[in-house]
């Protein structure tokens, strides 16, 4: 039986039973505890459920989106990288689009103003401000409602300014992105606000770590045909990314090593 195979065998098992744990899966598919437990890792980091001692459980479908301050210090060396990637990508000239986010949000924080134009776009208070610390100037901030916990500015205030708009590029970051689904977000308002950050731009550019790939959250963004390029990072599954570089979406893994940890750090 293949990896994936087996993965979806135990996430049958789950939803049958409402918990697995690793001695019945080893057991019942003949593989060792070993094997069942990277199964369950793999399956963790897709957020296809939940781990507990000896085993796993459904991942709670009403969990509570955390704060920006929070997301923020998940998966940094990963996010950094991710940024890192995404910088190559601007060219002198261009308006940047840059959505709520953490993601995001170490984007702006890498940009320094040198001899390059930039004009800059967002509906998110911390990127608008963490762009100004850097010394840029043009910089157009959506209005709307302010909303926690991804301090984004959302509704119809901030929808009616960015229709007015047009961007070269957007970094669009997002809860989750599935071949099928699509660009998700958990908040409704939001998902809004970034479909018209995506109508806006000329070219779509998602930065999302490994654990955003296969989520599939409430509310819809923009199908993935909208996507030109996904930046992610070497912890994403192999099949997943395969799957989104079918649906037509330019696919960047970048690695994620020591020298990346201590700069997020």
């Amino acid at each position: 039986m293949l990896a994936e195979q087996r993965r979806e065998a135990i996430l049958r098992e789950l939803e049958e039973r409402g918990s697995v744990s690793v001695m019945d899966l080893s057991e019942k598919l003949g593989v060792s505890d070993m094997t069942i437990r990277r199964d369950l890792e793999a399956l963790s980091k897709r957020r296809l459920l939940k781990k507990v001692h000896g085993g796993a459980v459904p991942v709670p479908k009403a969990a509570r989106e955390p704060h920006f301050e929070y997301k923020r210090r998940l998966n940094r060396a990963e996010k950094a990288a991710i940024a890192r990637a995404a910088l190559p990508m601007i060219e002198d000239g261009d308006t940047v689009a840059l959505s709520a986010g953490t993601t995001t949000w170490h984007i702006a924080s890498l940009l320094r103003r040198a001899s390059r134009e930039l004009t800059f776009i967002t509906n998110s208070t911390n990127i608008a401000l963490t762009l100004q610390e850097n010394g840029w100037e043009q910089i157009v901030l959506s209005g709307g409602i302010f909303r926690t916990p991804s301090d984004a500015l959302v509704g119809p205030f901030a929808e009616r300014t960015l229709r007015t708009l047009n961007a070269d590029i957007l970094f669009l970051g997002v809860h989750g992105i599935h071949p099928e689904a699509g660009l998700t977000t958990p908040n409704i308002a939001e998902a809004e606000t970034d479909r018209c950050l995506v109508e806006a731009a000329q070219k779509v550019i998602v930065v999302a770590d490994n654990t955003k790939l296969g989520v599939v959250a409430l509310a819809r963004i923009a199908p993935i045909k909208e996507v030109d390029v996904l930046i992610t990072d070497s912890g994403a599954s192999r099949k997943l990314l395969r799957e989104i570089e079918l649906a037509g979406v330019e696919v960047v893994v970048v690695e994620t090593g020591e020298d990346e940890l201590a700069r997020a750090n």
